[in-house]
């Protein structure tokens, strides 16, 4: 009997409170999710922190706060001109006193009720709510830390090796069976973790582009590294990739589900893990067979959950070895066919 996927709570229980905040991690906790998963940044005093991006405008109540107006300012972030306010130009102590947000009110106007309740947690803070959950429900929670553009910080004089390595010895995770994964887009950040270190690693892939830090030599490309060849070169310093998951099954312009590809036997081929990204429960991100249609022929709220059991179930047919989900408790009803009771 195959194992079943892990469930990956992408920024904790992000459909439910604010990304990346405590109340966001604690609560996919309480929702039976086996990982909970982290952005990294850091800050001027070179402290990790949990954000979707450096830019904090759309996750914070920063841009309300009249004492850091004079911090707004424009750079170029992996080729992309943004304007905005950067966490590396916040000490730890600035960025406690701002408060997170809803980053897509629109389609998650519920969660609009928990803004600017809590604080920016730093990557400490997190591995110690791992460890107390651990302890007080009896099962290893684990912790899925993703680098956030490490050529930009590196550039700019922080470096994640030994920020990340030296918290998670702290913490007793820096080790092979240790449970937590380290993911990145880019490559060569990976292949310095691996030679450092024998936590499991993660590639990540999206459907289009290629890793930022292959701009300045060899362009590489996702879709090449998805091939054969590039999945026996990512097995040599990963344990496994995440991909997109319109890498694996395919929508045709109407949003409908095509006929999934071969990559997830490819890479089990190479030894590979795959867990795809991301499972959100919305109709505005299912695809169009998932969907909850209303009374009217072809309406529908996008923002009403529609049959997300349906599209976690294609993937976990294909063999899955991990889903990344906004909704843990949704996640855990598909994966294990039925709700989480706190118990294993």
């Amino acid at each position: 009997m195959p194992n079943k996927p892990i469930i990956i709570a992408h920024r904790g229980a992000s459909g439910f409170r604010p990304e990346h905040t405590l109340a966001a991690y604690e609560l996919a906790i309480e929702m039976g999710a086996d990982f909970i998963e982290p952005d990294l940044v850091f800050t001027k005093d070179s402290q990790l922190v949990c954000r979707h991006e450096n830019e904090i405008s759309t996750t914070t109540n920063v841009s309300a706060l009249p004492e850091f107006a004079e911090r707004k300012t424009t750079k170029t972030i992996d080729g992309e001109t943004l304007n905005g306010w950067f966490t590396e130009d916040f000490t730890l102590a600035e960025l406690k006193s701002l408060r997170g947000k809803e980053r897509l009110p629109p389609l998650r106007p519920q969660n609009t009720a928990y803004d600017n309740q809590y604080s920016i947690p730093t990557f400490e803070e997190l591995l110690e709510l791992r460890a107390r959950k651990s302890a007080q429900t009896g099962r290893e929670i684990g912790v899925y830390p993703e680098t956030k553009h490490p050529s930009y910080f590196k550039s700019i004089g922080f470096e994640f090796d030994s920020a990340l390595l030296d918290l998670c010895e702290k913490y007793g995770l820096n080790t092979k069976t240790s449970p937590i994964f380290i993911q990145s887009f880019e490559v060569e950040n990976l292949k310095q973790l691996a030679g450092k270190t024998q936590i499991k690693l993660i590639q990540l892939m999206s459907e289009d582009g290629g890793p930022w830090d292959s701009q300045t030599g060899p362009a590489i490309s996702y879709q090449n590294m998805a091939k054969s060849a590039g999945l026996a070169e990512i097995a040599e310093y990963a344990f496994g990739i995440g991909p997109q998951k319109s890498m694996i099954i395919p929508r045709d312009g109407e949003g409908r589900s095509l006929a999934p590809t071969n990559l997830i036997a490819m890479a089990h081929v190479a030894g590979l893990g795959v867990h795809p990204w991301t499972f959100r429960s919305e109709n505005y991100f299912l695809p169009l067979e998932a969907r909850v249609f209303g009374f009217r022929d072809k309406e529908y709220s996008p923002i009403a959950h529609g049959n997300f059991a349906q599209e976690y179930q294609q993937f976990i047919d294909l063999g899955v070895d991990g889903v990344f989900s906004d909704f843990a408790s949704h996640a855990y009803l598909a994966v294990h066919g039925k709700a989480y009771s706190g118990r294993t």
